[in-house]
């Protein structure tokens, strides 16, 4: 029988359970501990759990990738707030790539995206950032 993630208490519960154990959509813990401004603590020295994509490579998971176009960046961070993974690159609160190797495809970063034409577009996998940046969509004019 699955465990109820809301029940668990202690990171140190979920290191010995199964991913088959997990109930889908559980929430899943980042950190071992609170972590006061996340941001000012450089990635080597966080307290990753071990249910974070951080301690696996997931990215050979996807079918489709996030391709990141500066060009039309507000450096908004939303999807660096968002996404799951810790896959959005950021420094001085500004975008500047997308650690693949973490990255799931799932698309949270594109969802969150304000900016017209997006600056964060899902592309199929196996194709080279350059070509996706070629075939960027223009601007959406307002009717």
């Amino acid at each position: 029988m699955a465990k109820d993630l809301k029940e668990i208490k202690d990171v140190e519960e979920i290191k010995d359970l199964g991913w088959d154990e997990l109930i889908p959509g559980a929430a899943l813990f980042s950190f071992t501990e609170p972590v006061e401004d996340v941001v000012e603590v450089p990635l080597d020295e966080r307290p990753y759990a071990p249910t974070n994509s951080h301690e696996w490579q997931v990215g050979d998971w996807r079918v489709e990738k996030p391709v990141y176009n500066r060009d039309l960046c507000i450096d908004c961070q939303f999807c660096w707030v968002f996404c799951p993974d810790i896959s959005i690159l950021s420094r001085d609160k500004k975008m500047i790539g997308i650690i693949y190797e973490h990255c799931k495809g799932c698309g949270i970063c594109v969802e969150v995206c304000p900016t017209n034409p997006k600056s964060l577009l899902m592309f199929p996998e196996h194709m080279e950032n350059d070509q996706a940046l070629a075939q960027w969509p223009k601007k959406e004019e307002k009717k």
